[in-house]
């Protein structure tokens, strides 16, 4: 069986939320975030590789929340670095395999669901790529540096999420480039690397809690789930 990785990348600071706490260690459900986005990967399949990557000063205060909840899910905490780019380079190279697959998510999206996740693995497999997407539901206008506004098609565009799922090889070789201001997530950085990106049918549900109002949703969510 091919090797399955997943990258989960929790850098956030809570700046948004107001708070002081971490967004991915805020609660939801009487767990945090982080804690079922783990959960959500585990249970697409108790084979897969989960890497945790955190800033340093944050992994005793993971290790402590673990023991709080009794959260004893197997994962490799990897410190992070300044940017996400060094953030999920230095989960890459703690991956020793050479080949397999590996995808990158979002610690604070914990509504991803085993479809979306399986459906990733597998298009990765045959195309090199799966990045999920959304379409957009509201009418567009690109705003020009003198002010004036167009109206613009939205079906020729699409919101981007996670997980962005990657042949493992490929994914090394575009992480060998230097890191570039217009890089926003890990398909930019494949992109640039000359590789096509395939994509695939992400979920409205699997949302990005990064503000209170996200944070409310995420609340009655969860009590919706279970």
């Amino acid at each position: 069986m091919i090797n399955r990785y997943v990258i989960i990348v929790a850098g956030g600071s809570g700046s948004r939320m107001g708070v002081n706490t971490p967004k991915q260690f805020l609660p939801i459900g009487g767990l945090p975030i982080l804690m079922h986005t783990v959960r959500r990967f585990r249970s697409y399949s108790s084979d897969l590789q989960i890497l945790v990557v955190l800033p340093s000063e944050q992994i005793s205060v993971w290790e402590a929340l673990c023991r709080q909840y009794q959260f004893d899910e197997p994962v490799l905490v990897i410190p992070g670095g300044k940017t996400r780019f060094q953030s999920v380079r230095n989960g890459l190279e703690s991956i020793r395999a050479t080949d397999g697959l590996v995808a990158v998510h979002d610690g604070v999206r914990p509504f991803v669901t085993a479809e979306l996740i399986r459906s990733g693995f597998e298009t990765a497999e045959q195309t090199g790529s799966a990045v999920a997407c959304v379409p957009l539901k509201d009418s567009v206008r690109l705003v020009q540096p003198d002010g004036r506004s167009q109206a613009v098609d939205r079906a020729s565009y699409r919101l981007i999420q996670t997980p962005q799922t990657f042949q493992l090889a490929l994914f090394r070789d575009a992480f060998r480039t230097s890191e570039q201001p217009f890089f926003t997530d890990c398909a930019s950085v494949v992109e640039y690397a000359g590789h096509p990106i395939t994509l695939i049918d992400g979920s409205y549900d699997n949302i990005k809690i990064t503000t209170p109002e996200d944070l409310e949703i995420s609340e009655l969510k969860i009590r919706l789930i279970e």
